[in-house]
Order: C-alpha cells, then sequence, then structure tokens
C-alpha cells in the first residue's frame, strides 16, 4: 500500500478535480503490476495496473489507495475491471464518499465473491486527497494559505515593497503548492498593489493543470490589461451582486456573491468553489484575506515562510485579525511540518492546539 500511494503521488499536479490514485497488483511480496491515475479523463489506476499484470492477476491481490469507482463516468468502472481480472483479494486504503461509488464499489466486489479489506493506511491515503475529501464531505475545499514574514513578523516595508523578503528556494516551493491546487485565490487589492501572474512556473506544461485564478474583486476594479486577465489560466472575478459591469469586464467569467460586511460572504465563495469542482485552494493574498479566512474558521492549513532579515516595526503585518481581550482568546495552531528551504524556514501550520 506504501507503494500505490508513492504512486499515486504522481498525480500530484495533474488529476485535478479527480482524486489521486495508485494500485499495485501482487501475488505475495511479487508486484505483477503498476498504476496510477494520470489526469482526468484517462485511465484509472486499476486499468493500468492490470494491463500490466496480464493473466497473471487472475487470484492475486489488488491494493488500491482508493475505492475503486463503480460508475460510467468518463471511464468504465474499475470494480467491474478488477472482477472480470478475476483478483482474489482488494485491499483498499480509504473509502471514496462521492456519492455515485460511497460503498458501490466495495459492494461490488464482495458480491462477486471477491474478498476486501478497508483501511490500511486510511489516514495517509485521505492526507493525499485531502482537498478532495473536503470538497466531497464539506462541500468546500480544502484552503491552503501561503504567507511568507521576517522574523520580525512583517510582510513588507510600509510603502508597500516587499520583492523579495524570501530566497529564491522558497519562491520555487511555492511553485509546487501552486501546481497541486485547483484554483489560486487573491483579492483585487492584490492585483491592484502587485499586477500577479497568479500562473505556475514549472519546467513541462503537462507537467500540471492549470490551477484557475479566483479574485474577490468586490466593486470589479480589476483593471483592464491586468496579468490575470490573460490566457495563461482561466480567471472568474467573484463580485457583489449589486455592482454594474464596467466594459472592459464584460466578457470576463464573472460571479455574483452576496456581501458580508465590508467584504463578499467568504463562506458563500468556498462553497462557490466546491461547486465548481475545486478540491485545493491556494491564497496568496494580502493581511485583510488572509486575516478573514482564519477568522472565519476557513483556513485550514498555512505555509509560513519565515526569511532571516527584519524589517522594523513600521513594516506591514503578516495578518489583520479582530482584537483579543486576553491570552486566553489567542489563535492557537499547530506545527505539523518545519522544514528548511534554503536560507529560509518553512513551517506548516493548521488551526488547533
Amino acid at each position: 500500500m506504501a507503494h500505490a500511494l508513492r504512486l499515486a503521488a504522481n498525480g500530484l499536479h495533474t488529476t485535478q478535480p479527480n482524486p489521486r490514485v495508485g494500485c499495485v497488483i501482487a501475488r505475495g511480496d511479487t508486484v505483477l503490476g503498476t498504476g496510477w491515475h494520470p489526469r482526468a479523463g484517462e485511465p484509472h489506476a486499476e486499468v493500468f495496473a492490470l494491463r500490466e499484470a496480464g493473466e497473471s492477476a487472475r487470484g492475486a491481490t489488488a491494493y488500491v489507495t482508493l475505492e475503486p469507482c463503480a460508475h460510467h463516468g468518463r471511464t468504465p468502472p474499475c470494480a467491474d475491471a478488477l472482477i472480470a481480472a478475476g483478483v482474489g483479494r482488494v485491499v483498499i486504503a480509504a473509502e471514496d464518499p462521492f456519492p455515485q461509488v460511497d460503498g458501490a464499489g466495495i459492494a461490488k466486489l464482495r458480491d462477486a465473491g471477491i474478498g476486501v479489506q478497508l483501511g490500511l493506511m486510511r489516514d495517509q491515503a485521505r492526507e493525499l486527497n485531502i482537498g478532495f475529501f473536503s470538497r466531497i464531505e464539506r462541500h468546500r475545499p480544502w484552503v491552503r494559505v501561503k504567507l511568507a514574514m521576517s522574523l520580525d513578523g512583517r510582510t513588507g516595508l510600509a510603502n508597500g515593497e516587499s520583492k523579495w523578503i524570501t530566497g529564491e528556494d522558497a519562491r520555487a516551493d511555492v511553485q509546487r503548492y501552486r501546481a497541486r491546487s485547483s484554483a489560486i485565490l487573491s483579492a483585487s487589492g492584490t492585483v491592484l498593489a502587485d499586477n500577479p501572474h497568479l500562473t505556475v512556473r514549472l519546467p513541462g506544461d503537462d507537467a500540471f493543470v492549470a490551477p484557475m485564478r479566483v479574485i474577490l474583486d468586490r466593486e470589479l476594479k480589476t483593471p483592464a490589461g491586468a496579468h490575470v486577465l490573460d490566457d495563461a489560466a482561466p480567471t472568474w472575478l467573484l463580485h457583489a451582486d449589486d455592482v454594474a459591469v464596467p466594459a472592459h469586464l464584460q466578457h470576463v467569467k464573472r460571479a455574483a456573491i452576496r456581501r458580508d460586511g465590508d467584504g463578499l460572504d467568504l463562506a458563500a465563495v468556498m462553497h462557490w468553489m466546491g461547486r465548481h469542482d475545486i478540491n485545493e485552494v491556494h491564497v496568496e493574498a494580502g493581511p485583510t484575506l488572509c486575516g478573514a479566512l482564519l477568522a472565519a474558521g476557513l483556513a485550514d492549513e498555512m505555509i509560513l515562510y519565515i526569511a532571516p532579515v527584519l524589517l522594523g516595526h513600521t513594516g506591514r503585518p503578516l495578518l489583520n485579525l479582530p482584537p483579543l481581550d486576553d491570552m486566553a482568546s489567542r489563535w492557537k495552531l499547530r506545527t505539523t511540518e518545519r522544514r528548511q528551504v534554503g536560507d529560509d524556514m518553512r513551517l506548516t501550520l493548521r488551526p488547533g492546539g
């Protein structure tokens, strides 16, 4: 199963909105066939593994990181393929909550007389597809907020200059987080201040599926000529439902979201993303949006790069958060990973302590 999970990770940047799945067919310690799902619309992991195993799959054990599908989508059901191949046992890491599967694949296999074992390395399998499970089970994507700060907690100078706090290694590392995401989320303030591209810069056009750019632009202030309006990646502008659309944005994909105070309803934004098959959201924005996501309980993970530099007390803060009355109310985070990236430190943080 560990081998199958490593195979599944080959699709980290390419399978969305589908989950990343790997399969190993073995007899005892002998591996007969392996496969992984490369991208939506192409064969699933089980199909590749069965092709490689051939007739030797009969009576063997298939190790699959996610419950085999039981419905006709873009490809035929993998449960049927395993049954037709005559495998004797199927070991499944995690059940698939997708409504058209959700136990149906397991039931098909058992009805055909195939032994099924569930739960081997379930946590690792769910972690690999954390966005897929979030979208299906919570009806919203997994939200990963990227931040970079100096040792004294600043993200830029008082005049707004922020390039570059971190080094080249950290900036290259960010590209891999962008590539694994279904969408990159930012706000019109960042677009107006920095005119970012919000695209993935990795070698090889087929090494990733370009994530959608989603800009929260309540008053539709994104100017003509902004990089996010180019054709390098699809872009959506989410705006208030009572705003007139300027002429230069008439042909841009847009969606109206209800207001919430001075901004858009962030919970509604997340549910909109879930309806658009977005599994993982990579957030690159200023302290207002990032702080609002954390305060609303919508930031599932923070990727924080800490550079060995000092910017002084007048620099811009990491997050804008509501004031606290006492230390008992402080925001608690737990560190799930620490890693040195060039000269910078990368912390992976999740809410809760």
